[in-house]
């Protein structure tokens, strides 16, 4: 049976049960680790008591996806963005989403020129999506339309302009926001398009002493600044690196086993059964596997380990499922329910 495959830079690669890693890939990745601890590090001194958020935003690029960002206002989500790009060397860019934003707004459109000699001709003027890291403000508050115009750009890496296609730069990567608060006049992603998101990242509020630590830092006349650590062409290799990281079979098979167990129609569990309206798909193992070899990576490991699998279950499933309405009456949480599952792993 065939599967989508969202996260594969090449349909023409043969499927393995175990993936190995070239003899050269523990020294690369032990320089990589060293530059990723830097850019954790240089991104710390500015975001303060989300190190959970920064080690999840980051896994997502390594691993070549998108996150979604969720949490309430004032706790740095564009701050976190833009910060990111600085040290990682990827040029950001930042689209506020409102109701009137329209799908040529964010990718760009042709407009009539004429010349001295009086010859007129279409000239494609590039919009905002064309940047390695895009923060999209608030997404749920643009139209339908013009969410799956931004979506389709997440997926294809290209978009098509009067006929023409135009490549995105690499890497590219949105890191979009929503507001879990105020939800009127908002238009809420469909199931097809949040599976696009390879994460749902989760903000809280900081405890008592980095919210203290915040305050020092972000009202005196000075504030701290971060340094490029990586380039663009970096960032591209420490994703070719993460596809190269073994991963042993124990590791396999927990991801498939969890991933087939949160759907109602292949579990064995009779909580998920009777709460869950819809479990996630292919997508979202391809997602766990990749992510937890990034995790790894990020951590300075060769290869990822069940408590890699444990820890990313919930912001890769989380926004692939849905409870159904009586589980939704009784106040269920689908957090809870994965969490469940993850008891099971190994």
């Amino acid at each position: 049976m065939m599967t989508s495959d969202a996260f594969s830079p090449s349909r023409a690669e043969p499927a393995s049960m175990t993936i190995s890693s070239p003899p050269d890939a523990a020294q690369a990745a032990d320089a990589t680790s060293a530059r990723l601890h830097a850019v954790r590090a240089e991104i710390g001194k500015v975001i303060l008591g989300q190190n959970r958020v920064i080690d999840l935003a980051l896994t997502s690029i390594l691993a070549g996806g998108h996150a979604l960002l969720v949490g309430a206002p004032g706790l740095g989500k564009t701050l976190l963005v833009t910060t990111i790009g600085r040290v990682m060397g990827l040029d950001a860019r930042r689209v506020q989403f409102t109701p009137d934003l329209m799908p040529s707004d964010i990718l760009g459109s042709e407009i009539l020129d004429e010349d001295a000699q009086g010859r007129r001709s279409f000239r494609f003027v590039a919009g905002p999506v064309f940047c390695q890291l895009l923060m999209a403000d608030e997404i749920n508050r643009a139209s339908p339309r013009t969410q799956s115009a931004l979506l389709q750009a997440m997926q294809e890496r290209h978009v098509a302009i009067a006929g023409t296609d135009h490549a995105l730069p690499r890497p590219f990567h949105v890191l979009a926001t929503q507001n879990p608060i105020e939800q009127e006049g908002t238009y809420p992603l469909p199931e097809a398009q949040l599976d696009r998101f390879m994460m749902q990242i989760l903000l809280d509020f900081p405890d008592l002493q980095a919210e203290r630590a915040m305050l020092l830092a972000t009202t005196g006349t000075t504030q701290a600044t971060t340094q490029p650590v990586m380039s663009a062409d970096d960032v591209i290799a420490a994703q070719h690196l993460v596809r190269a990281l073994p991963t042993g079979e124990k590791v396999l098979d927990a991801i498939v086993h969890l991933v087939r167990e949160a759907r109602p129609e292949t579990t064995s569990s009779d909580a998920i059964r009777q709460s869950v309206a819809w479990g996630p798909g292919p997508r979202a193992a391809q997602a766990l596997m990749l992510a937890t070899r990034a995790r790894a990576l990020l951590d300075g490991r060769l290869s990822p380990t069940l408590d890699d699998v444990a820890a990313l279950a919930q912001p890769v499933l989380a926004h692939r499922m849905a409870l159904t309405f009586t589980a939704r009456a009784e106040n269920q949480k689908l957090e809870q329910l994965i969490d469940g599952l993850l008891g099971h792993l190994g």
